[in-house]
């Protein structure tokens, strides 16, 4: 979900809540109802004033607006005031990466109310200041980050968190004092941690995703190893995507693309899975033609080269193809297009609860999309089944609080959106 649709979401939900009309909400804001309508869908993009008159009418709370922004206050502030120059977002970012702005991301990602004060870990703080550590034989360091990528795929976000900054440290350590070959394998180690770091940033929707990014590819390109820098690249280009730079993501995703050999299985699989995220990321800039062009040289590259587990969190299988296929339809405002496409998928095929959650999560999208609320609610059961940390997230509860307050009564949605943190007070 874009930035313009989760604060639409997010004001939606809070007009039902209310009890407001949109003519209402548009009267007292400045707007017809027509206008507030399509605010609410994510269609009209409204300037920073205007969006804290809303929330003030609404009731709705700056933490709210912070986390509901994708990601944090990055994209807050590209739906407020249009696109900034390369410096002010340099400057935001070097701000929000230094803790001045947290945007929602002190708190872990699934944890439950209880729990969340108790075990916080602040990316944005974390990544300057890692604890001191000592260097450990590269065996013992491959083991833990294999650990800590099991965690990311079994959607343990909570204990991934507080494991990551200290494996950082160890990578880092290890890596300053290794020479030869093995110092390329530290940077291996070292860039695979930090790719870690830059997936949970994303789910917590955490700048600190660019500044993990970085650091990761800055790394694989010390270790020489080619299928580390499509990692790496993935996940910087995610960073972009997210914060409103969508061209900017598909150029560096079809550069870093075209640059691997695709003759090889390992590097033809990794291909597979930068050309999947180029399409996704075209089609969030509504660049149909781009979208739909990528994603079929992806899905020729996966039929000339077997899936290789464990190079991504993602595989390049025909499945995986088939999941981003409806997520490209529904960010292109085509929903229906996936219906056939979600009718043939088979997610118990995913290897692991994220991937399965992330493709329940795109198919209860494309109901949502095309007004069938019981089957967006079916959905996200399905997402809670295979993670219950995923559903807590703030796009997951947005749409959610769209189902709790929407027109159709749904039995099992109050519930499902009280263990989830949807339900407002």
């Amino acid at each position: 979900m874009g930035a313009d649709a989760e604060i639409g979401a997010l004001l939606r939900g809070a007009r039902c809540a209310a009890r407001y009309t949109q003519a209402q909400v548009g009267k007292a804001c400045g707007y017809s109802a027509s206008a507030v309508s399509r605010i609410e869908s994510g269609k009209l993009r409204i300037d920073y004033p205007t969006l804290l008159k809303f929330a003030a009418f609404l009731r709705i709370a700056p933490e709210q607006l912070r986390a509901s922004a994708v990601p944090g206050m990055t994209n807050l502030a590209t739906v407020a005031g249009g696109c900034r120059s390369d410096e002010e977002d340099e400057v935001r970012r070097r701000e929000l990466l230094t803790g001045v702005v947290a945007a929602g991301a002190t708190a872990v990602v699934g944890a439950s109310p209880a729990s969340a004060a108790a075990a916080p870990v602040n990316l944005d703080v974390a990544l300057f200041r890692l604890p001191q550590a000592e260097p450990m034989p590269l065996p013992q360091l491959v083991e833990q980050i294999a650990a800590a990528r099991r965690d990311y795929c079994a959607t343990q976000y909570a204990r991934l968190g507080q494991v990551l900054p200290g494996l950082i440290a160890s990578a880092t350590a290890t890596r300053d004092a290794s020479t030869g070959w093995i110092r390329q394998e530290a940077d291996l180690a070292l860039a695979r941690s930090y790719v870690l770091a830059a997936e949970l940033a994303t789910k917590q929707h955490s700048d600190a995703a660019w500044v993990a990014a970085d650091r990761a590819l800055a790394a694989a390109r010390c270790s020489g190893i080619p299928v580390a820098v499509g990692e790496a690249s993935r996940q910087l280009a995610i960073a972009m995507r997210r914060s409103g730079r969508s061209t900017a993501a598909v150029h560096l995703l079809t550069k870093e693309a075209e640059d691997l050999d695709a003759s090889h299985d390992h590097t033809g699989a990794v291909r597979t899975t930068l050309l999947l995220t180029g399409a996704y990321s075209a089609a969030t800039g509504r660049d149909r033609s781009t979208a739909l062009s990528l994603l079929d040289e992806a899905e020729q590259e996966m039929e000339r080269h077997p899936a290789v587990p464990g190079l991504f969190t993602v595989e390049a299988t025909r499945t995986q193809v088939d999941a981003y296929r409806i997520s490209v339809l529904n960010a292109l405002g085509t929903p229906d297009e996936a219906v056939k496409v979600a009718a043939r998928l088979n997610v118990d095929r995913m290897p692991t609860a994220e991937r399965r959650a992330r493709a329940w999560t795109d198919v209860a999208r494309m109901w949502n999309a095309l007004g069938d609320s019981k089957q967006t609610f079916a959905a996200l059961r399905r997402v809670e089944q295979e993670a219950p940390q995923e559903v807590r997230r703030p796009a997951l509860r947005a749409l959610t609080a769209g189902l709790l307050y929407g027109p159709t009564r749904i039995e099992g949605v109050r519930e499902f959106a009280a263990r989830t943190g949807a339900l407002v007070a």
